[in-house]
């Protein structure tokens, strides 16, 4: 009997690294089912999502399958059935699902889930995730409480500057009177 042997094309192994490529530049993702979205919705929303560094692509179940596979990612397949288009987070995650989760309000977007950090995030669990405030906004917030205590003694030592230079100014101003 002869043995058969399935010989895998080329662009299908090419599509499986490019996709590798993704996940290795940008390993946080959220899952989305774009049923029902008409191109120039998609259009707004790649554009949206590009703005804070997040790509959005369509893809093959399959080939994220084995892709997320070979990347050490944990198994999503239960979000990879049916039209997905993945969501290619950069540095920070919050943003992006924030773009996500509004334009779901608007539009036929549907989120499944994420991975995020290596950990599997559900639906839910994304919405929770675009409510926090970005990166950026943290380390802002983190910055001025910081500052506040240095702020708060400048203007302590300040005001009794200020309020010696008053009280010189009212006595020479109270000798000249004298001296009239």
């Amino acid at each position: 009997m002869a043995q058969t042997t399935k010989k895998i094309q080329q662009y299908k192994t090419d599509a499986v690294n490019k996709l590798k490529e993704h996940l290795s530049a940008a390993p946080d993702l959220i899952f989305s089912d774009f049923r029902g979205l008409s191109f120039p919705q998609m259009i707004d929303l790649r554009a949206k999502l590009t703005e804070k560094g997040t790509t959005y692509r369509v893809v093959r179940n399959t080939f994220a399958r084995i892709a997320m596979k070979e990347a050490g990612l944990p198994d999503a397949s239960s979000w990879l059935e049916g039209p997905t288009a993945l969501a290619f987070l950069g540095a920070d995650p919050s943003p992006a699902a924030k773009i996500m989760m509004d334009f779901t309000r608007g539009a036929p977007l549907t989120i499944k889930g994420g991975v995020i950090s290596g950990k599997l995030f559900s639906a839910k669990e994304i919405e929770a995730l675009s409510r926090l405030p970005g990166r950026l906004d943290l380390l802002a917030s983190l910055m001025g409480t910081m500052n506040a205590p240095l702020r708060n003694m400048m203007y302590a030592m300040n005001g009794v500057a200020s309020k010696l230079v008053r009280t010189l100014a009212a006595v020479a101003e109270k000798k000249e009177k004298d001296a009239q």
